[in-house]
């Protein structure tokens, strides 16, 4: 089984990297690019097609060695990836053309997704309850209800950590590892698979992202990741509903969960539009480090540092009470 794994990231991380020459010509030959402003600091124009060679890779690699495992489950995962990309790129082309693509329709795509994730099984169902020893399912529409709040409240939540060159990505990429090992513990092989796969499609991206970056992910690419590491917890440790496997997700993404509710509260409070970032926005943890003096670089290597050790905390808890 390990070769097959070892297969399944080498083909997909192959594979972005020869996407991604193709991806930088298409932004500049349809100008898809992020333009340089106050707010962001790039001093030229960046391709945003990043998430598109991603989600092709992955989706190569999604039906080469996940999607015969475990079939409807598995193709609603791919169609919901492909919903939220769509809607990436014309969000990404909108801003490219200095506009604002409206939350709203950007918002109902994000539940319809979630909702043909929820339809296809890939959901919340409930809980243990260790004081009978019996699964407590939860009704259906809370269930539906929580579905839909992890999935959109996890493609939001790295939308909004695409703020500095390979800092979404690497957080993804200690997420998903965290969950690829989970998964092989569990005897999980769906989730593992799925993991893996996703690994390889943001390992090849990061070639390109880390500092300094030759192209970003763009909204597509932060949606991607988002609702792909949403997916595999629902499929993987959710699945287990134990008080350890619970917290496994909350831990491996925690740093960017809880620095998003921090955000989003503190918007609230000084009466600003929750969604939406402005010149003076400094509230997320990287702009707020940056703004102490530490660079670009060490920002994001302390953050992804406080991840990963964050997601080690989750595997021991896992390797110690499950």
């Amino acid at each position: 089984m390990t070769l097959f794994y070892a297969l399944a990231f080498a083909v997909v991380f192959i594979l972005v990297m020869c996407l991604m020459p193709l991806a930088l010509r298409f932004a500049h030959k349809f100008d898809i690019t992020d333009k340089p402003t106050e707010r962001k600091k790039h001093k030229s124009p960046m391709p945003l097609t990043g998430g598109l060679a991603m989600f092709v890779a992955f989706a190569v690699g999604f039906l080469g060695f996940v999607i015969y495992r475990d079939f409807v489950p598995m193709l609603v995962i791919l169609i919901g990836a492909a919903m939220l990309v769509g809607v990436g790129m014309v969000d990404d082309f909108a801003k490219s053309r200095s506009r604002e693509f409206p939350v709203w329709p950007r918002l109902l795509v994000h539940v319809g997704a979630a909702t043909v994730a929820f339809a296809g099984g890939v959901r919340f169902t409930g809980f243990f309850n260790y004081f009978t020893g019996e699964y407590l399912y939860l009704p259906i529409v809370l269930q539906f209800i929580l579905t839909v709040l992890w999935i959109v409240g996890l493609v939001t939540v790295f939308n909004f950590m695409d703020g500095l060159d390979g800092l979404s990505g690497l957080l993804a990429l200690v997420a998903g590892t965290t969950f690829f090992v989970v998964a092989v513990f569990m005897g999980q092989p769906e989730s593992a698979f799925l993991s893996v796969v996703f690994i390889g499609a943001v390992a090849g991206f990061l070639r390109y992202n880390l500092p300094p970056a030759k192209v970003y992910m763009g909204d597509s690419g932060a949606y991607l990741l988002g609702f792909v590491l949403a997916a595999i917890s629902l499929q993987g440790a959710f699945k287990q509903a134990t008080i350890v496997s619970l917290l496994i997700p909350m831990l491996a993404m925690g740093v960017p969960i809880f620095d998003t509710i921090l955000v989003v509260v503190r918007r609230l409070l000084a009466h600003k539009p929750a969604h939406i970032a402005d010149s003076t926005d400094i509230t997320h943890i990287h702009y707020r480090l940056l703004k102490r003096g530490l660079s670009p670089k060490f920002a994001v290597l302390l953050i992804v540092l406080v991840s990963t050790c964050l997601s080690l905390t989750s595997i021991i808890l896992l390797l110690t009470f499950q």
